[in-house]
């Protein structure tokens, strides 16, 4: 069985595609079998790539039923990640897309279909509270979310929280938040040191591992790649991944034991 993890935010500018493209990167690195899903209707996952709205076919076609799941999977040149784009979806139609995987079975089947195939799911859902983060929390088994180290994410945290408590006790009993993951986070400014602070103090949850603000991140992000994927020395950032898989692997094993699935790397000899 496969581990869901959903990304959710209730503002934009989070980090929260970044985040999530970064770390399927880093569990595909690390040997697992990875599906990133793009459920927001911008595209986000997909402009993160630098690639153009009608590119890919994915989520949009599959819904219309012009395309079957395989066919909508895209296979990157890491092995173990594949891509599910959000589609080619024309942005006046977005309310329609909305609606319709709000209400239909897409999603759910979807997931059910690669449960078996993948070891990890993680789901970029749209920023906001609004139905399809909804939905997708009806359908996952845990929630990361991306808290940018300044003061209003920091003043609107409780209403992403007060979401994910009711929809795990109406809606998805299995659903747990595995954790708020600091993002932007520059200690050397007084502003986003003293977010952190009463992040630190005030909230529980908070992953050990934070992502800062940094210019190796945005030089990925205009190049439209991962940052593991910048050519020269291995940037910091890209451990900082590498860190957090670590540090969400730990946590699912003690929220979900009976799933505990061994390494994925081989026993090796040196001679």
């Amino acid at each position: 069985m496969s581990h869901r993890i959903l990304f959710l935010s209730g503002k934009g500018g989070t980090g929260k595609t970044t985040s999530a493209l970064n770390l399927s990167v880093a569990l595909a690195e690390a040997g697992h079998k990875t599906l990133l899903v793009d459920l927001d209707p911008q595209g986000g996952v997909g402009l993160a790539l630098a690639r153009e709205d009608t590119e890919w076919i994915g989520l949009a076609e599959v819904m219309l039923e012009q395309a079957t799941l395989s066919q909508a999977l895209f296979k990157t040149k890491l092995e173990n990640l594949i891509l599910l784009p959000r589609g080619r979806l024309d942005p006046i139609n977005v309310a329609e897309y909305e609606h319709a995987l709000a209400t239909g079975k897409t999603l759910e089947t979807l997931l059910s279909q690669v449960d078996k195939e993948v070891d990890y799911v993680l789901i970029d859902a749209p920023s906001g509270l609004g139905l399809v983060p909804r939905a997708a929390l009806a359908q996952t088994h845990f929630a990361i979310v991306p808290l940018q180290a300044e003061p209003m994410a920091l003043r609107a945290i409780g209403q992403v929280l007060r979401v994910i408590d009711y929809v795990q006790e109406q809606e998805n009993p299995a659903l747990q938040l595995l954790g708020l993951l600091p993002t932007m986070v520059q200690l050397d400014q007084d502003t986003s040191f003293t977010v952190m602070g009463r992040v630190w103090s005030e909230l529980s949850g908070v992953l050990q591992t934070h992502i800062p603000r940094s210019k190796e991140l945005s030089i990925a992000s205009e190049k439209g790649i991962p940052v593991a994927f910048l050519g020269g020395s291995p940037p910091p950032e890209a451990r900082r991944f590498e860190l957090l898989v670590d540090e969400i692997k730990r946590r699912i094993v003690k929220m979900r034991p009976q799933t505990e699935q061994p390494d994925a790397r081989p026993e090796r000899e040196l001679i």
